[in-house]
């Protein structure tokens, strides 16, 4: 059997922790730089606003309305998802962290007669009581069919409780009836219009296709679907893999034609493309630098280029890295250009406990105890402290976040203070 969790209004349900007089208020979260709404808490949903509606455009209804928008807090998001993915890893001996705000639980070996729905209960329980942030939890034997059964206990919380069992035929079939087909996890946008332009309406229409006619149209991937939708489990749960590419890539305030702008620029990009490596134990084979001019100022010249520069070794050292990222922005830099973006990606990415040596030339062997040193003082501060020469220590990238809520969780200045 598996279940699937899902936060409710998740980015909105970690506003609220911190600021209980916002429970009944709606609630609007926005992206990077204050541009658009990715988040909507139940409230602000009735009241029209749409996913990724401009925040300028919608100003007005905000101010309406009194909805509460908030920058995104990624740092609080973050450390509120570790919190419920660790008390969910208390009743499941195996979880699959899908999102920042859903993950899958597997339960094998259980008896025959277990509840799983009580015991769903008692996980959305501990849950809202050990991090505040309320759940809803499908169960199902598959994690197609579990994917169902969360959208339904979320639908109707009234009814189930916020935890939904489909554990027999009848509440199988009746799941895929009420599901509308471009709903299904794992169908996109382009086969849901084609099902639909075949009259397939339902999830329950489309497990009746012929297996034939699924696999030829959405290939084998389709085919699982259907299975699991039928109650075949096809998919298990699946261990995060390393990224084989990493990019830092940045839009500049203004436009620039000063290369030690750009090579400060790309020096940090590089440093930040290392953290990465790093954190995820991984070194990188090649580094790809691009630079571009502001494609939406027609009365300027324009220009646009990208190179890759192979490393004579596998690396994750930010020296390494800068070293050969200033070689390719030198390589592709022309004066009388104005630039607007640049940016760094890191390539050809192998696992650090297999990287290959060579004979003559090699990392140098300081350099992996400092990046240790550097990582950890950093992220024992909160804030990037000590960097490299080639970098501006004045200089720290920030995201326009006039409507950021304070980092209750992970910034000790910022805590709530109790007045007794």
């Amino acid at each position: 059997m598996f279940a699937l969790v899902d936060c409710n209004n998740f980015y909105a349900s970690c506003e609220r922790l911190f600021q209980p007089q916002l429970k009944r208020q709606p609630i609007v979260v926005l992206s990077n730089n204050d541009g658009c709404v990715i988040a909507r808490s139940n409230e602000a949903k009735k009241l029209g606003i749409p996913m990724g509606a401009a925040a300028f455009e919608y100003q007005a209804l905000f101010d309406q309305h009194d909805i509460k928008v908030f920058s995104s807090n990624y740092a609080l998001y973050g450390d509120m998802s570790n919190r419920v993915m660790s008390t969910l890893k208390e009743y499941a001996p195996e979880i699959e962290v899908y999102s920042i705000d859903e993950a899958f639980l597997k339960f094998d070996k259980m008896l025959p007669d277990f509840d799983f729905l009580s015991y769903g209960k008692r996980m959305r329980k501990a849950v809202t009581q050990e991090t505040g942030i309320p759940v809803s939890i499908g169960i199902a034997a598959t994690k197609a069919l579990s994917k169902v059964a969360n959208k339904i206990a979320k639908k109707f919380p009234e009814r189930t409780g916020g935890v939904y069992l489909i554990d027999t035929e009848d509440k199988r079939i009746k799941g895929l009836k009420w599901t509308k087909v471009e709903d299904v996890w794992g169908i996109g946008y382009r086969h849901s219009k084609r099902l639909q332009n075949l009259g397939v309406q339902t999830a329950y229409d489309f497990t009746q296709l012929p297996e034939e006619w699924v696999r030829k149209t959405m290939s084998v991937v389709g085919l699982r679907l259907q299975n699991e939708l039928n109650g075949i489990a096809c998919l298990d749960l699946e261990t995060p893999q390393p990224k084989k590419n990493i990019a830092t890539t940045r839009s500049f305030d203004h436009n620039h034609s000063d290369f030690q702008y750009l090579r400060e620029r790309v020096s940090t990009f590089a440093v930040t493309c290392g953290e990465k490596l790093r954190a995820q134990q991984s070194c990188c084979n090649a580094i790809m630098v691009f630079i571009h001019t502001n494609g939406h100022r027609k009365d300027l010249p324009q220009y646009s280029r990208n190179v890759v520069v192979p490393l004579p070794y596998p690396s994750n050292s930010s020296i390494t890295l800068t070293q050969f990222a200033s070689k390719g922005l030198e390589m592709i830099f022309k004066q009388g250009y104005a630039y607007k973006k640049a940016g760094v990606i890191v390539m050809d990415i192998t696992p650090e406990t297999v990287r290959q040596i060579n004979l003559f030339e090699n990392s140098h062997i300081k350099h992996r105890p400092l990046m240790e040193t550097i990582d950890r003082i950093n992220n024992s501060l909160g804030v990037k402290k000590v960097k490299l020469a080639s970098q501006d220590v004045g200089r720290t990238w920030k995201m326009r976040q006039e409507k950021l809520s304070p980092r209750y969780t992970t910034q000790l200045s910022e805590i709530i203070k109790v007045k007794a």
